[in-house]
């Protein structure tokens, strides 16, 4: 596990490097995720052969550019991939011909209300060609000259050279507890050249991961699995691949766009009132943010996760809108420290909770003898506790989680848990795991 200064510095390594669904700069780009993630995690690479079916769609071919470049009659290179990885399409068929500015111009895409930047433009499943370039250079092209298009790219189907997603796990103090299940957050990694537009994401989720290392959740709790990958096919490939481990996901987080100056944002599940939104209401409720409807824009990979026969509850934390999205603009510039730091804060709140939470159920009969087994709380030292007492007794049916006995009583979630382990630790509670509501099939 490599040391950083900062975790800007960890997106410095890839972010101008040329990631889409599959290259070589992707696979370096999770190399280099694996190198920054705790050596307890196991980090590993997941590898799935092109042009496989993966429900309703099929693994990308990977995608390889050798040269790319646009020039006026005479020589004049005014466009040249090697200068920057957005200059292209990304998953641009191959072309080699001379086109008059009339012929051209389709096949050239810029940004119009941010003229100066070059546009982030993919079209990964119509198979077009197409160079992209700002605005004030495309207005200054001459209509009347010839252009020579030059793209030279490959579309390789080698199983060894396939599709690859990485996941590691964190486990709770005192290892896995299978019945518990796992908490997913996920961060993709296939824009190319783009800072805050999934790379600052995963920086956010690699510190979320050392933390969770260096501090484990109690025993007992949920593990936490870390996805990283191209999004939407990545996640609909892995699952795909991976069917078997559904039925064992509680939840999940989707981080993005974490690192500009924009209040945090956060997006329902489909489910609206899961546990987990209600997790993340109780997080955020003193903190100004925005509060949005599941896949509202920009919808992610939490879609696939709690699409229909997924159904795994799924939030998205992000920091959007921000107008350099999807141009060069999206650069390191806007990147800050403790805006991607701070999106981390929320998301370990809200998976500190969830993945603690559990539901309890008595065991006793009877009002407990509380003085005689050391779970009387005097009212001196904690006036609120001792007037719940009974209120979060009577909660102990197995219909209730400790989250949602915290909520009933106006208190503290940690202060109640506490509380309620004392009663599980005499035996008086035996805790039930949050149970799924993923689909296996």
């Amino acid at each position: 596990m490599k040391p950083y200064t900062s975790l800007k510095s960890i997106l410095t390594e890839f972010y101008p490097l040329h990631r889409t669904l599959v290259s070589d700069d992707q696979d370096k780009t999770l190399e280099i995720i694996g190198s920054y993630m705790p050596d307890s995690s196991n980090y590993t690479i997941e590898t799935y052969a092109p042009l496989t079916p993966v429900w309703t769609w099929k693994v990308p071919e990977r995608f390889v550019v050798h040269e790319a470049y646009l020039e006026i009659e005479g020589g004049e290179r005014i466009i040249d991939f090697k200068n920057n990885p957005l200059h292209i399409v990304s998953y641009s068929l191959p072309i080699d011909g001379t086109f008059t500015f009339e012929e051209l111009k389709s096949h050239l895409y810029f940004n119009e209300k941010r003229p100066h930047t070059i546009p982030w433009v993919f079209k990964y499943y119509e198979r077009v060609w197409g160079f992209c370039l700002s605005k004030n250079d495309f207005d200054k092209l001459p209509r009347d000259k010839k252009y020579r298009a030059v793209i030279k790219t490959e579309f390789i189907t080698d199983p060894k050279q396939g599709f690859k997603v990485a996941t590691a796990v964190i486990h709770p103090e005192g290892g896995v507890n299978e019945s518990a299940g796992e908490i997913v957050i996920q961060s993709h990694t296939c824009h190319p050249m783009q800072a805050n537009d999934d790379g600052a994401g995963v920086v956010s989720a690699i510190e979320l991961a050392r933390r969770l290392a260096e501090n484990p959740l109690p025993a007992g709790s949920m593990s936490v699995r870390f996805w990283f990958g191209p999004e939407t096919i990545g996640t609909i490939a892995w699952l795909a691949h991976n069917e078997n481990m559904i039925q064992n996901f509680r939840g999940s987080i989707f981080m993005e766009m974490t690192g500009n100056k924009n209040k945090i944002a956060w997006h329902h599940s489909r489910q609206h009132h899961h546990v987990l939104d209600k997790i993340a209401k109780y997080v955020l409720k003193d903190m100004e943010h925005e509060e949005r409807n599941f896949a509202d824009y920009p919808p992610n990979d939490e879609r696939v996760m709690n699409g229909p026969g997924v159904n795994v509850p799924s939030l998205s934390i992000n920091r959007w809108p921000y107008d350099e999205y999807h141009t060069t603009d999206d650069n390191l510039d806007i990147i800050h420290d403790e805006m991607l730091s701070g999106a981390t804060d929320v998301a370990e709140k809200i998976v500190r909770i969830f993945a603690s939470n559990y539901i309890p159920k008595r065991t006793f009969r009877g009002p407990v003898f509380l003085s005689g087994n050391g779970l009387w709380v005097d009212w001196h030292e904690n006036l609120a506790l001792n007037r719940a007492i009974e209120k979060i007794m009577m909660r102990f049916e197995g219909e209730h989680s400790v989250f949602d006995i915290a909520e009933q009583v106006g208190l503290d979630y940690w202060v109640v848990r506490e509380y309620v382990e004392k009663f599980r630790k005499k035996g008086f509670v035996i805790p039930l795991p949050i149970p799924s509501e993923a689909q296996s099939s």
